[in-house]
């Protein structure tokens, strides 16, 4: 099982970064050109820590700008959620689009796997009032849609919670690299089960100072999301800004969520004037979850996970980032909430993104 796991993820991750075209059934695959390879990592080692959410992983890539006649059946399905002319009324209503007809769009792929633990490696057990075992993996296909003021991004995700998700033996790898305890009690994971889900996300552009090519600019973006399925279902608000040296036109999320890639999200006219950017982010996010497998265990078996999930959950993060031709590097940390009421307080981690544009 274990190299049948190893063998499709290996699959994926080549097919993904194929030179293929979206003429194919799903239209999975984004050709290369100015494309985006990026790489998230979440983990509150960065913190001092080593309990609840504590490690997520992700790898993305994002087309360049596509024509919709190459959409293939996933794209063309998300299309009617981006708020264009062609989506459903009501996404149009609520688009941001200045002009529904002259809007430019890509699209991408992801593999994600996120972990939670409790705070000690020893029990046999998920300690009362302490976070349940669970791993996710999901395998993600995007469409965004963008014009200089708005981006509206969909995206469907297949995934399962559970063994199959194999997060215990990647923190085995981890720890047994680093040479620390692994932790003793994943037998007490949550249990398998498929996961779907369907998350909407729309970002706002905020220019607070910009020319074509200033050397110091200050933008960011607000942004309210909402994700429906089986992994999680909830719906946030939040703010990004971004303020230093010769900004990358390429901005985007540098945090793992499930709508994250790294391309240019909106149009501008202002240019890089040299190879190298540095600047830093602050933001902040807020959600309310009304369901989330990892806390409310899954929806098929029934599974105690011991933890009562909190309905509100708020979060700060704040960073740096850095440029050089079209490689970047991001670190943010982030400050959040208890996302269960038995949690003791809430949780720290930090966040590195790397990205690439080909």
């Amino acid at each position: 099982m274990k190299r049948i796991f190893y063998c499709v993820l290996y699959a994926m991750l080549v097919l993904t970064m194929c030179d293929a075209g979206a003429t194919g059934a799903f239209g999975l695959l984004p050709d290369r050109g100015d494309a985006y390879l990026s790489f998230y990592l979440d983990n509150d080692l960065f913190a001092g820590t080593d309990e609840n959410y504590t490690n997520g992983v992700r790898i993305a890539w994002i087309s360049g700008p596509r024509d919709p006649k190459q959409f293939g059946t996933v794209q063309r399905g998300l299309r009617k959620l981006t708020g264009d002319s062609k989506s459903l009324k009501v996404f149009q209503r609520i688009s941001g689009f200045r002009d529904l007809t002259n809007i430019e769009y890509n699209y991408g792929t992801s593999i994600t796997q996120l972990m939670f633990t409790p705070e000690g490696p020893d029990a046999l057990q998920t300690p009362p009032g302490q976070s349940p075992y669970a791993g996710w993996l999901g395998l993600g296909f995007s469409l965004h849609a963008k014009d200089s003021y708005a981006l509206n991004s969909a995206e469907l995700s297949i995934g399962t919670v559970g063994p199959n998700a194999h997060a215990r033996e990647v923190q085995d790898f981890i720890h047994d690299l680093k040479g620390v305890d692994q932790f003793k009690g994943w037998d007490s994971q949550i249990p398998n089960e498929p996961t779907l889900n369907l998350f909407f996300s729309q970002k706002r552009r905020l220019t607070f100072i910009e020319s074509e090519w200033s050397k110091f600019a200050v933008d960011g973006f607000g942004e309210w999301g909402v994700g429906l399925g089986t992994f999680r279902t909830d719906l946030y608000l939040g703010a990004l800004t971004r303020f230093g040296w010769n900004l990358p036109v390429d901005f985007s999320d540098p945090r793992l969520s499930p709508t994250a890639y790294s391309h240019q999200p909106f149009s501008t006219e202002r240019r890089e004037s040299g190879p190298w950017s540095l600047y830093g982010l602050l933001g902040f996010r807020g959600s309310a979850v009304a369901y989330d497998v990892t806390l409310d265990g899954p929806v098929f078996n029934d599974f105690d996970t011991g933890a009562t999930r909190e309905p509100l959950i708020g979060g700060l993060y704040a960073g740096l980032g850095v440029r050089y031709r079209d490689l970047k590097l991001t670190y943010m940390q982030t400050y959040r909430s208890r996302r269960f009421k038995e949690q003791s307080s809430g949780g720290e981690f930090g966040s590195i993104a790397i990205s690439y544009r080909f």
